[in-house]
């Protein structure tokens, strides 16, 4: 089913019996665990209309299924727009996708994720019930973060139907230095230039190489770029050594790590390539093969396969970790009867 109004999502859901799965463009099918078969498809890329925006107030209201590529076609003109960067996001994921996924790029090291740039949702409930949540104002403290919760629900406990957003600026000018360093060596250099307070607003190490990117006035990211050690890029080169960070998320076995900033050695022990978010702990790592992820789980709690070759039945969740009991209360509440996204979670629940 492709619901093409919040109505339309409403009655599908609500009307139709048994398991239900949602999917947005498709760009993360493979992420969480495999649907149990027989379930009903929601698609949300109907949902793709611009519902609300005001650049003055600095937020931004859409239906679940625009692309956010379009999305910031939108806001570009206004000189503003969403500070996410997912690897996936040229490929056309859209916001609910987003969302429901809690996926985020080199953008995370100074913006956050998706949790922390939702300000509002409207949800479809498992029983049909049309639920809202924040507004769209950046401090609303009204009701429940529903935003929050969904964030990487994986389409267990509602459909995402409307997704309020905080815009940021677009920068005037951008610049990138690249400092060639291993992984022991990047977690030092990240550290000296936290210390410094030379505010990047990504901090990446990727292929040998730690990228700092600097946005801003002019001279404010030249003066910042040039006391940074290594190699200034701008330009085309600057695109290629962020598109390689990119390009790591599309190798063959790819899983997505959380760990102290610290722990990025005894990661990239494992990895064949790695684009880590070295200050914030947070590593997509391309490995050999299954052997490596179920060696990465031995070693760390956090860790999710996001891409897997054919024919392979590693779970993408690892041993459940101390939140998965709070988890299945939640999912209890808001889907007693279980009917979305069964199998999304397997083995936890």
């Amino acid at each position: 089913m492709k619901p093409a109004t919040l109505a339309e999502l409403r009655d599908a859901v609500r009307d139709t019996d048994g398991p239900l799965v949602v999917r947005g463009a498709g760009t993360a099918a493979g992420w969480a665990g495999t649907p149990l078969p027989g379930a009903t498809e929601i698609e949300t890329t109907g949902l793709d209309r611009l519902l609300a925006y005001n650049p003055d107030d600095m937020t931004v209201a859409v239906e679940a299924g625009m692309p956010l590529t379009r999305l910031q076609a939108e806001l570009a003109p206004h000189g503003q727009r969403i500070a996410l960067d997912a690897a996936r996001t040229p490929a056309g994921a859209t916001v609910g996708g987003l969302v429901a996924t809690a996926d985020s790029g080199p953008l995370r090291h100074s913006h956050g994720g998706p949790r922390d740039l939702v300000i509002g949702v409207t949800v479809v409930l498992a029983d049909g019930t049309v639920a809202r949540s924040g507004g769209h104002v950046i401090k609303n403290v009204a009701g429940y973060d529903l935003g929050k919760l969904f964030c990487g629900s994986f389409g267990t406990l509602g459909v995402i139907a409307e997704v309020v957003l905080r815009v940021h600026p677009l920068p005037p000018a951008t610049r990138t230095v690249a400092l060639p360093c291993d992984a022991v060596e990047a977690v030092d250099a990240a550290g000296r230039l936290l210390a410094a307070r030379l505010e990047p607003v990504a901090l990446e190490w990727c292929d040998g190489s730690l990228l700092a990117r600097y946005e801003g006035g002019p001279s404010s990211v030249e003066r910042r770029a040039a006391v940074t050690p290594g190699t200034p890029l701008d330009g085309a080169a600057e695109a290629k050594a962020w598109q390689r960070v990119g390009d790591v998320s599309e190798e063959q076995t790819v899983v997505r790590c959380g760990t102290r900033p610290d722990q990025l050695p005894y990661v990239a022990k494992h990895a064949t390539r790695v684009a880590s978010s070295v200050a914030v702990g947070v590593h997509t790592v391309a490995v050999a093969g299954d052997a490596e992820v179920e060696r990465l789980r031995a070693e760390f709690e956090h860790v999710t396969l996001c891409r897997r070759p054919p024919g392979s039945d590693l779970p993408a969740w690892g041993r459940p970790h101390t939140a998965v009991p709070l988890m299945r209360a939640v999912k209890q509440r808001f889907d007693p009867a279980g009917r979305l996204g069964a199998g999304r979670f397997a083995p936890w629940f």
